[in-house]
């Protein structure tokens, strides 16, 4: 690609190809992204796939704001109720079903209010026989409803306790010498063993609190993460493409008589 550029002014828009182009100073497609605004310079159209290029203006203003895109309103003050039903009455087959709910929340900030885990609805819309799920429900909706609005830190969690102070649940992922993770929000904790013998799991840890990607702090370190991780890995485009046509040909469905599969795999 030639980097000699003939326009006599700078581009309002990305391009969307790999041509030469270049923008004014303060312009570039802007982004509200974790209270901070940002603007592209590059997309993998620009760059033939080889990376992505934004840079940080700085923390958001009502002026900034309102000269960005509607990207920006992805990260508006929302508020979530999460019930889950199924069929089981034993824990077992239901210890997942709000921690996966709880992946919905995580990217976008929203706050959970309250949540609620039914068990026992064997059939379509028997729910309707268990009054406490019924109520626990009312109650949900209510949780969501007077809080519609609120910043992300004035939402009060309004549902059952959990061990986890952030995510309210009890789904734990076990380490060493004692040091543990909420498998839901990955905030750290501690073993901690009470005088009558029984084990609970303590989060006093600031540090420890802070690694729980409901946290601004944690997703924060997931952006700049993710970016680091572009960056190394759009630089090695060429060897990902070359490695991955290798691949390009396989044909999962196999039938009887069929070598279609065999074939690609060697």
């Amino acid at each position: 690609m030639s980097f000699h550029v003939d326009a006599p002014s700078p581009v309002l828009e990305l391009p969307g190809e790999p041509v030469p182009y270049f923008l004014g100073d303060g312009d570039g497609r802007a982004h509200l992204l974790l209270g901070q605004v940002g603007r592209a310079l590059a997309s993998t159209e620009e760059t033939a796939g080889a990376m992505s290029v934004m840079t940080a203006v700085g923390p958001s203003a009502r002026r900034r704001r309102r000269r960005a895109v509607a990207v920006g309103s992805v990260f508006t003050p929302r508020v979530a109720g999460l019930i889950a039903v199924g069929g089981a009455r034993t824990t077992q087959w239901r210890t997942l079903a709000l921690p996966l709910m709880h992946q919905m929340t995580f990217s976008a900030h929203i706050a959970v209010a309250d949540q609620l885990l039914v068990g026992g609805a064997g059939m379509p819309r028997a729910v309707v026989l268990d009054e406490e799920a019924l109520a626990g429900a009312d109650r949900v909706g209510r949780s969501v409803a007077d809080q519609l609005g609120l910043p992300f830190d004035a939402v009060r969690y309004r549902g059952e306790p959990g061990l986890c102070p952030l995510c309210h649940l009890s789904v734990i992922d076990g380490g060493s010498g004692g040091e543990v993770e909420c498998a839901t929000c990955g905030a750290g904790g501690r073993l901690v063993a009470a005088p009558d013998g029984s084990v609970t799991v303590a989060f006093a840890d600031p540090g420890g609190l802070g690694r729980s990607v409901v946290t601004m702090t944690e997703k924060r370190a997931h952006f700049a993460e993710v970016m680091a991780t572009g960056a190394q890995q759009g630089a090695r485009a060429a060897e990902i493409e070359q490695r991955a046509a290798a691949l390009a040909g396989f044909d999962p469905v196999i039938a009887p008589g069929s070598q279609s599969g065999r074939r690609a795999i060697a």
